[in-house]
């Protein structure tokens, strides 16, 4: 009996991302027996939960076996998934069980009528490839390979010495796979050729023949009045003009700032491209469980700008004169409107019945938007104080007087962040070791099965029950977790609050430093740098070996201050571009944040109907899953943009 043992480097593969299935090309596994023997994997790209990009591999054995049969029936192979060890390039370590991953056959000694089994093998990560002539042989020979997308290969094993049992081991490449980053270069192209039409148009606008040709035909009637006019007559306030911007544009410009809502539309549209799907691309998914994505980033971006958002806000509402208890109800209004859309509107699947309160997932990203708005709105309203925002207030310290006047706020939210350490690692979980950070699953050779997301998990399930949270985490397609955990939980709130307060801080530098640019970009730049450091020393710099890892289902402390960091720098370099230098405008991104609750409702709601989605003809396609995931984002855009001409902003 022969066993094939399969392992990746740096993560664990799940058996769901290995069984046959009914798209794409198949897998094969075959063996010979006598004359020899071949161990055969094939496959294809990923899809949904397809999941994976899969590559075709034959294992053959041109020899007789390595080991003695103890009697005359030919054996097969068993081929095993398992995932241990340290990666030498990132040092990253995920220990887990061996997984059965096929059964080949035996070919009863005929090399033509090879016995077969079907598989899918997953390339996002380098593979090892063990064969073992039984389990009491130990190991024949061990292959670590990345394999690509739709290739072909051949893993031949020869027996050198029957004694011995000594095989060697080749890996031959059959057809070599394809470059699945193809479609991305071509719809880069095909957006850059848009916006190169777009400049040309706006540049052939400012020659004025050509304005007054495209105002003609657009309005014959008001352009000739304008034609005819007396020079300098139409002023910005005359009604003809056809200024598409809003009242509250008109009446404050220098109180909105374009680049909060460029940096507000730039991370809902990435969250709606992920959301649809993102090409399928596994950087456009979220991390099973430790590590970072594109996907993992969109998410504390929305939250941060939504905390530097409160503090212009509130402060702009104080000066107003609005009473502090008038305030208080608005933000109590907003966050209960949060709460509520998210629990009836956005969870539910009402394409599979009625609501129900039986199943009806309680936690959710509005539902913690509009926790960490209530928490972090209430603290800037108690804690503010008259003159602190304009810079008049003396300071002992004054390159803290950003931060110093608000020492009550900082004592809060650090007794939060105290509160999270202490019950992340100090709080009995049944079953579990303290402080575990796991997937559960087959993760940890399996020992802590029932621990997913170690108390974070425990917390929601005892809580808010096991059918009130999300089923289906990202961590069941690597580690087979049977647990139901919802990365939108009750702990991880308070690391998200902690992710808003940075965000008010940000806003706070604006406030504060108004109109000196070169101030604000210094502190942005200054906080970049703090939140990096302590992000490299609560991780030690690697993916799985730090003190708290990067870990979005956790909301880790360390995720936090990495996402914040970058989202400090993002905001920097916007800033800059729009609204110091006025080189960009914001667009297209500028539209979708100046009316971002309705592009998220409205993405969620209508995600699964025409023409933000259509039935493919190839789902194993990256290029037809892009353009659907492209063309929905794309909408969206353009919905935004006709709502802001309209004069159309829906706010809670």
């Amino acid at each position: 009996m022969h066993t094939c043992l399969v392992r990746s480097r740096r993560r664990c593969f799940s058996e769901a991302d290995l069984k046959p299935q009914s798209h794409g090309a198949p897998s094969y596994l075959q063996h010979y027996d006598g004359s020899g023997n071949t161990c055969q994997l094939s496959s294809g790209q990923p899809g949904q939960g397809l999941g994976c990009p899969r590559t075709r591999l034959p294992v053959r054995r041109n020899a007789r076996t390595a080991s003695p049969q103890r009697d005359s029936r030919p054996r097969g192979f068993l081929c095993s998934l398992q995932h241990t060890g340290t990666d030498s390039a990132s040092r990253s370590r995920c220990p887990c069980l061996y997984q059965f991953l096929a059964f080949v056959p035996p070919s009863n000694g005929s090399e033509r009528k090879p016995g077969t089994a079907t598989l899918m093998l997953d390339t996002q990560h380098p593979l090892t490839l063990l064969l073992n002539g039984s389990v009491a042989d130990g190991e024949l020979c061990k292959i670590q390979y990345h394999f690509g997308e739709f290739g072909n290969y051949s893993l031949v094993v020869k027996t050198l010495n029957t004694s011995t049992k000594s095989v060697s081991c080749v890996l031959v490449i059959n057809e070599g796979p394809i470059n699945s980053y193809l479609p991305i270069l071509f719809a880069f192209l095909v957006y850059m050729g848009i916006l190169a039409v777009l400049i040309v148009g706006r540049l052939f606008m400012k020659i004025d023949p050509v304005r007054n040709w495209v105002y003609k035909k657009l309005n014959p009637r008001e352009t000739d009045r304008l034609i005819n006019s007396e020079p300098g007559s139409p002023n910005a306030a005359d009604p003809g003009s056809g200024d598409p911007a809003p009242q509250l544009w008109s009446s404050a410009p220098r109180q909105r700032l374009r680049s909060l809502d460029t940096f507000r539309g730039l991370s809902l549209i990435i969250m709606v491209f992920v959301n649809y799907g993102g090409g399928k691309y596994w950087f456009f998914k979220h991390e099973s469980w430790n590590g970072l994505t594109v996907a993992d980033l969109v998410f504390p971006w929305f939250v941060f700008i939504m905390g530097t958002s409160i503090s212009l806000s509130l402060s702009s509402m104080l000066r107003q004169g609005s009473s502090k208890w008038k305030v208080l109800g608005k933000i109590l209004w907003r966050s209960f409107l949060l709460i509520l859309l998210g629990i009836i509107v956005v969870n539910p699947n009402y394409c599979l019945g009625p609501l129900s309160w039986e199943n009806l997932r309680i936690p959710g990203v509005l539902q913690r938007l509009g926790l960490a708005y209530l928490v972090v709105a209430a603290l800037e309203l108690l804690f503010t104080r008259a003159g602190a925002d304009s810079g008049t207030l003396e300071t002992p310290c004054p390159a803290l007087r950003d931060i110093l006047p608000y020492w009550p706020q900082w004592v809060f939210v650090l007794m939060l962040e105290v509160l999270w350490l202490c019950l992340t690692f100090l709080l009995p979980v049944p079953g579990c070791p303290r402080g575990y950070l796991g997937p559960g699953g087959i993760g940890d050779f399996g020992n802590y099965a029932n621990c997913t997301g170690g108390a974070a998990g425990y917390i929601d399930r005892l809580l808010l029950g096991d059918k009130h949270i999300y089923q289906h985490p990202s961590s069941n397609v690597i580690y087979q977790t049977t647990m139901p955990y919802d990365p939108e939980g009750i702990l991880g709130t308070i690391n998200t609050i902690f992710m808003a307060f940075l965000g008010l801080q940000a806003g706070k530098i604006i406030l504060f430093y108004k109109d000196q640019h070169k101030r604000i970009m210094s502190r942005f730049f200054i906080w970049t740098i703090v939140m990096g450091i302590i992000s490299a020393i609560l991780t030690k710099c690697s993916k799985e070996e730090g003190f708290i890892p990067i870990n979005k289902n956790l909301w880790s402390v360390s995720y936090v201050t990495t996402t914040s960091s970058f989202a400090f720098v993002l905001l920097l370099l916007i800033y800059y571009l729009v609204d110091v230098k006025r080189l960009w405008s914001g667009a297209p991104f500028f539209y979708p944040g100046m009316n971002s609750i309705l592009v998220y409702i409205g993405h969620e709601v209508f995600e699964n109907y025409f023409p933000f989605k259509w039935k493919m003809q190839d789902t194993q396609s990256h290029a037809e899953h892009l353009t659907q995931n492209l063309t929905a984002t794309t909408l969206w855009v353009v919905i935004s943009y006709l709502l802001y001409r309209k004069k159309i902003f829906w706010k809670i």
